[in-house]
């Protein structure tokens, strides 16, 4: 009776460890579909470093959001980059969006999520998306993801996870190329 259990249960761990797009690079678009349109910002509780935005004043530029929260190690360590991206690349029509999606009640404070943005130096925009609304509008499951969207408003790459910078960058890059 024990033996069955054990290895129902071993089964349901490997599953679960092995579950698409827990280690592999997320699925991107393929050029036989169309990719997906980008939702509009959803439930923002606060803007911080911006006056509220859409997708659909956003049209014609390049969009990253980058969806983090203050306190994961994984959403430190990319922010670097994704700083460095906004810097980089905002005069030629990269408008950065970070989507504050917190895991910890303390992350729900609009003060200490504040006090986070000063502490970090972020000077691009950050949404406070304390119900998850945006978060569920992309379908996102994950810290730290990052959705590129086009200068048409589709999502045409994504990243879950740390790594991935230099494609990441050659992506924006391109799109950039292109307006």
């Amino acid at each position: 009776m024990i033996k069955p259990i054990i290895t129902m249960l071993a089964a349901c761990l490997f599953a679960a460890s092995c579950t698409a797009g827990a280690y592999d690079d997320p699925v991107q678009p393929t050029s036989t579909a169309p990719a997906p349109m980008a939702p509009e910002f959803r439930g923002i509780n606060h803007w911080i470093n911006s006056a509220p935005l859409t997708m659909a004043q956003l049209r014609g530029k390049v969009v990253l959001v980058e969806f983090w929260t203050y306190d994961c190690i994984n959403c430190i360590h990319v922010l670097p980059h994704v700083k460095q991206w906004h810097e980089r690349y905002k005069e030629q029509g990269l408008v950065v969006v970070g989507v504050h999606t917190p895991e910890y009640g303390h992350e729900k404070i609009l003060g200490n999520l504040q006090g986070a943005v000063k502490r970090f130096g972020i000077g691009y925009p950050v949404a406070q998306d304390n119900d998850y609304r945006t978060w569920d509008a992309f379908g996102n499951r994950y810290w730290p993801a990052l959705y590129l969207i086009d200068q048409d408003g589709r999502i045409v790459y994504q990243h879950f996870g740390e790594g991935g910078y230099d494609d990441t960058e050659a992506r924006i890059q391109s799109l950039l190329r292109k307006r």
